[in-house]
């Protein structure tokens, strides 16, 4: 592969090629959080609920992982650009080791707190054994994922996107095929419940890193993890955490998010925190996809920021914007056409499944325009600009929903908080506008 195909190739083609691997892999992940949520609501709504209140954590060790993952990947990216190899390897070495002293914190601090942290939401005790008994087997293999999002984004700023669609894409088949073994007992294996789900989840997640050490092992690369790059270099471990450190930030916010909107919607009824519960799941599957595209924009746009090509950052700026745009679109539309079945893939309550309608019909009005923010977001951490990605994040999950879910859930009930989704995209598209103009098209 030429290795200056980054700043040579037509942009379109060049980030459908960069895009579509990590479109096909972000949708099967998609597929795999929808099906283990459609075994754990098998077990009962009780385990539905556990797993709803665990995954803001799980989303959060996760951001951890993927958010320094963003960081290594731009770095590199940023210095293959400017020809600085020497600086690649440093900063894909330290960048994995440091993804290992992450996940091994975050695993006891994870375990420590969740009892705790379960009890904040809900006083049912077996709504807090179930999560529990998920949480302890899940966060185990916390080191795992930081191996994990540590090769994947040394593939992507290399351009490797099929090896990073291969590994995410056997981890996910995997989880999804052990779902049904584990939890209910196939074959010659006994039913485990919801340790089988977290067990399921943590066996995909080595098949995943067992297949990235492969191929790493079989393929060149234009970067190498080396001994010899592990010497300090505080200046290059610097720029990995101003960017990592607002990504993560920018990624953990949603989990924060999920916690506030729980402990609001947990005073009208449970079934809301379940509705709130499904709605993340079923959103995976749109903005996950959208974040495939994002993933092959950004070491295409860090790259030719990196060699001084800036009419191509904002083309590729603005490819990348329309294809989310179509992403989001399609997304609306699902929606809106069938969202009682949507909902009815993960509970059988009708009370549910009446509020999960009305919430999707409503949320969904903020889908399209979401497409400026998510496509901003991906594109200031690809050139290097944290503080300005995580500033739009702010807007996205803090700063304007949270206040208005709580107002308007006093006025409207519940469903105030689902206008305060579509309020939040429509003000956030309007910050992540202007702040991508200062940034992007003012170079």
């Amino acid at each position: 592969m030429n290795e200056t195909f980054m700043k040579e190739k037509p942009v379109f083609p060049l980030i459908v090629s960069m895009s579509l691997p990590m479109v096909i892999s972000m949708l099967v992940n998609s597929l795999y959080n929808i099906v283990d949520s459609f075994f754990v609501a098998k077990i009962s709504e009780n385990a539905m609920t556990a797993l709803s209140l665990v995954y803001p954590v799980q989303n959060f060790v996760n951001a951890i992982a993927i958010g320094f993952g963003v960081g290594i990947s731009s770095q590199i990216s940023l210095y293959l650009g400017a020809g600085r190899r020497d600086h690649a390897d440093i900063a894909a070495t330290h960048g994995t080791v440091l993804s290992v002293i992450h996940g091994l914190v975050m695993m006891i601090l994870s375990i420590a707190i969740m009892p705790f942290f379960l009890g904040l939401f809900t006083s049912d005790p077996e709504v807090i054994e179930l999560g529990i008994r998920y949480s302890g087997i899940v966060f185990c293999f916390s080191v795992v994922v930081g191996l994990n999002l540590a090769f994947e984004k040394l593939f992507q700023a290399v351009g490797r996107m099929k090896s990073s669609m291969m590994g995410l894409m056997c981890g996910c088949l995997a989880n999804i095929i052990l779902d049904p073994v584990l939890i209910f007992g196939l074959g010659p294996f006994p039913a485990m419940g919801m340790e089988g789900a977290a067990l399921a989840t943590g066996l995909g997640q080595v098949l995943n890193l067992v297949i990235y050490l492969i191929i790493y092992k079989a393929m060149p690369l234009q970067v190498r993890l080396r001994r010899t790059c592990l010497k300090p270099a505080a200046s290059i471990d610097k720029k990995l955490y101003s960017i990592g450190v607002p990504a993560i930030l920018s990624l953990a916010l949603p989990s924060l998010l999920i916690s506030v909107l729980n402990s609001i919607l947990a005073v009208y009824s449970q079934s809301y925190v379940v509705v709130l519960g499904i709605y993340y799941k079923l959103q995976t599957f749109l903005y996950l996809p959208a974040s495939g595209i994002v993933q092959g924009m950004r070491p295409v746009i860090g790259y030719n920021y990196g060699a001084g090509e800036h009419k191509r950052v904002k083309k590729v700026y603005l490819v990348t914007l329309a294809m989310t745009s179509m992403i989001m679109l399609l997304g609306t539309v699902i929606c809106l056409a069938v969202p009682g079945q949507l909902m009815g893939m993960f509970t059988s309550n009708a009370e549910t499944i009446l509020a999960g309608k009305t919430a999707l019909r409503i949320i969904s009005a903020g889908f399209l325009v979401s497409s400026v923010s998510v496509t901003a977001c991906g594109a200031l951490e690809g050139l290097g600009k944290g503080a300005p990605s995580l500033i739009v994040s702010l807007f996205r999950y803090v700063l304007v929903i949270i206040p208005a879910a709580f107002v308007l859930s006093r006025i409207f009930g519940a469903v105030g908080v689902w206008h305060a989704f579509w309020i939040a995209e429509a003000v956030t598209a309007v910050a992540s506008g202007i702040i991508s103009k200062k940034t992007v098209w003012e170079q």
